[in-house]
Formats: structure tokens, C-alpha cells, sequence
């Protein structure tokens, strides 16, 4: 409890500096504290108990908020689903136990072998897996690995979850254990079933596309647990079903995953859905292209872009004049 509470982005949430600080002071906070967390404490102590405390907070509290939701108040959570009433948890408390206690396990492994594969990566090259030092990661660096970071994730997760967990030519076993445990319940997912798989399809589509390239790339290890924490939010939002998951991009993510589920995984392989777009094998409502012109008409990208070259035009010109009189001020002297 003490190295959670020691986390840098938990001591933010919890400081005063969301109503008074200056933008200084919050990041000298930050320092210190993350100052502090790196001295105080191992490594492999500072990853583990960071991803446990991101998949804990942004995916089981929450998936177990939506399910109650979902059961308390089925009139209302039908109403806001992609799929309707086919979307809703069935109401069988041993069906709903075992759930839970299959999402539990399942975090319980992941966490075990990412601390036995980060030991012994860690034992094999003679340093941390991820870089953990005092020294905070530029803006520039963080953006350009997380980028890294995000592609590889996708590519995994699309070509992982096609041809591993849907194709009962290439890998029968997998696949028969994926559709008997993650598409046990027909319809739009809730964001429980995504902890709710077999062990060993869920490390394949949950834990392989986010260790795998982290792995590879050793980035700071700042880096991996925002990685970590953005795609457990991504997932949560994705899989709870519901029609309501605010902004186009991820409103059409979630509504990939409920086609997904709902059409027994044809398709909407990826995480995104760009892969799909690009290989032919987005089913339902619109593909990642189409969110993204939505998301293009939302922000008026093109009237702006034309607005700024505009813009960029007139500043020649008027600099172009501004010169042209200065020399004819000077040639007049």
C-alpha cells in the first residue's frame, strides 16, 4: 500500500495543485515524489505494483461498477447499449460469480508472469527490463515511444487474435477455448469479459501486444505504465458495450468491439480498426475511416488548414510590402 500510495500520479490527484499550483510547482511534485518512489524502491517492485494499481482502478473497478449498473438497472442500461437487451449480463449470480472469479484469476496470472519474464530478462541482460532512474523522460522521447509502442500493439493484437484466437484451421485448440469463454455471451461485450477468457487466449490478446514490444523497446518505465494504463482505459471503455463512450474515435472503437462480439468474431480484429480497414475485414457500422472523417467535419480540419495557409499567405505579402517600403524609404534618404 505504501509504494501505491507513492505514486506520482496518485500524490498529483490527491495535492492541491489542481486549484492553485503553477505548472512550475506541479511538476517539481512530480519530480520529487518520483524522486523518491525510484530510491525507495526496486524496479521490478515500481512496475509491479504500477500495472496492478492501473488494471485494478481503470479496469476492474470499473467493470465492476458497469456490471452492477448493467444488473441494478437493466431498463436503463439496455437503453444506452449498442446491441440492446442482447448487450445486458444474464441476471444469474453463479453465472456472474464464476465470471468474476475468472477475470480475477486471470489478472492474478498476468501480473505473475510479467513479474516472472521481467525477472528473468532482468537476470539475462544485468539491468532493468525498463529504465528506471530519477531522470524524467523528455516530451519528445515519451511521444515518439509511446507512438512505438501503440503501432506494434496493434499489429500483434490484429494478427494474434485472427489467425490465433478465430482461425480453427491455424490454431483449433486456441480458437475453440477463445469462442467457448469470451463469446459464451452473444451480443454487445460488458467490460468484464475482457478479463473473462480462457488463460491462455487472454495472454495471447491481452498480455502479448502490450509486454512483447515494451520488451523490445526498454523504454523508460514512466513510458510503459502510461502505455500500460492508456490501453487498460482503451479496453475498459471498448468492451463495456455501451453507445454513450463520449468522442468519435473511441465511440467507433467501441462500436467495432460490439460488432465483434456480436457477430461471433467474423471481424474487427484489431484494437483500432485500421488493420481491418486495410485487409477487408471490418463488419457492422462504418469502419475506422469513417470515424475519422467524422472526426475531420468535427473539428473542421479542412476550413482550418485552409484558414492557416491563408493566413500564411497574407504574413508574405505583408512582409514582402513592409520590405519593398523600407528600401524605398532608404533609397529616398
Amino acid at each position: 500500500m505504501d509504494v501505491l500510495l507513492s505514486l506520482p500520479i496518485v500524490s498529483y490527484f490527491f495535492s492541491t495543485s489542481l486549484t492553485s499550483w503553477s505548472t512550475s510547482l506541479n511538476l517539481l511534485f512530480f519530480y520529487m515524489t518520483w524522486s523518491t518512489l525510484v530510491l525507495s524502491h526496486s524496479p521490478l517492485r515500481i512496475e509491479l505494483i504500477g500495472i496492478t494499481a492501473i488494471r485494478t482502478v481503470l479496469w476492474l473497478i470499473p467493470s465492476l461498477v458497469f456490471l452492477l449498473i448493467d444488473t441494478v438497472v437493466p431498463s436503463l442500461a439496455e437503453s444506452i447499449k449498442h446491441t440492446g437487451a442482447a448487450a445486458l449480463p444474464p441476471r444469474d449470480a453463479a453465472y456472474i460469480a464464476r465470471t468474476v472469479g475468472l477475470a480475477l484469476l486471470n489478472l492474478a496470472l498476468e501480473s505473475a508472469l510479467e513479474s516472472g519474464l521481467s525477472l528473468g530478462l532482468t537476470t539475462a541482460i544485468g539491468s532493468p527490463i525498463f529504465l528506471t532512474s530519477t531522470t524524467l523522460p523528455l516530451p519528445w522521447h515519451l511521444i515518439k515511444q509511446l507512438a512505438l509502442l501503440f503501432t506494434a500493439r496493434e499489429v500483434l493484437t490484429y494478427y494474434i487474435h485472427r489467425y490465433l484466437l478465430h482461425s480453427s484451421q491455424r490454431s483449433p485448440r486456441v480458437t475453440r477455448l477463445h469462442k467457448q469463454f469470451a463469446h459464451s455471451h452473444r451480443g454487445a461485450p460488458y467490460s468484464l469479459l475482457l478479463g473473462a477468457d480462457h488463460p491462455i487466449p487472454f495472454l495471447l490478446h491481452r498480455f502479448v501486444p502490450l509486454y512483447l514490444p515494451a520488451a523490445a523497446l526498454r523504454p523508460h518505465i514512466l513510458v510503459y505504465l502510461i502505455f500500460v494504463a492508456l490501453s487498460t482505459l482503451e479496453e475498459t471503455l471498448a468492451t463495456s458495450g455501451y453507445s454513450i463512450v463520449p468522442g468519435i474515435m473511441m465511440g467507433g472503437v467501441t462500436r467495432r468491439c460490439s460488432a465483434h462480439y456480436s457477430s461471433s468474431g467474423r471481424g474487427n480484429y484489431g484494437a483500432w480498426g485500421l488493420l481491418d480497414w486495410v485487409h477487408g475485414t471490418s463488419v457492422g457500422r462504418g469502419d475506422v475511416m469513417d470515424d475519422v472523417r467524422d472526426e475531420a467535419e468535427k473539428h473542421q480540419i479542412k476550413e482550418r488548414g485552409g484558414n492557416m495557409v491563408q493566413n500564411g499567405i497574407d504574413g508574405l505579402r505583408r512582409s514582402a510590402r513592409n520590405r519593398k517600403s523600407r528600401r524605398v524609404s532608404s533609397d529616398s534618404n
